[in-house]
């Protein structure tokens, strides 16, 4: 049995655009990881970059279920001596609303260079503005 290698070229890549308002988080990261893989082609390969285009809207406005607004923290480090900062989810919120849907969704694509190829087609934003209208996204609905 051969393998099928789908051309990249010829692939066509769609725009969905998803409404992050009242959905859970790990629902949300996982349907869009799924879709900036190319998992939901029947064409998928996975050493090939075949995934559509996310637009996630109104990211600041997702659901988390427990005490995970004050209990789920966020780790960083400067790289000095003593330099681990950590702030909780809603902290995370104030300062950078976005980061805490595309940290989600970057911890479930692959580590490699790919996966860092994916992340880039990937946009966030905090409001239901955003400036992506003329590629005609289609609405993805998340369960």
């Amino acid at each position: 049995m051969k393998t099928l290698y789908a051309d990249e070229k010829k692939i066509e890549r769609k725009w969905y655009i998803v409404d992050a308002e009242g959905v859970t988080l790990g629902r949300l990261a996982t349907r869009v990881a799924t879709i900036l893989r190319g998992k939901h082609k029947p064409i998928f390969t996975p050493f090939q970059e075949l995934g559509d285009y996310v637009i996630v809207i109104n990211a600041a406005k997702f659901n988390v279920t427990g005490k995970k607004m004050t209990d789920k923290m966020y780790y960083r480090h400067t790289g000095y001596p003593g330099g681990l900062r950590t702030a909780s989810l809603t902290k995370m919120l104030e300062s950078k609303p976005e980061f805490p849907v595309e940290h989600a969704i970057r911890g479930m694509l692959p580590k490699n260079r790919m996966g860092r190829k994916l992340f880039n087609n990937l946009k966030v934003y905090a409001g239901s503005e955003h400036p992506h209208v003329a590629q005609q996204p289609e609405p993805l609905t998340i369960e």
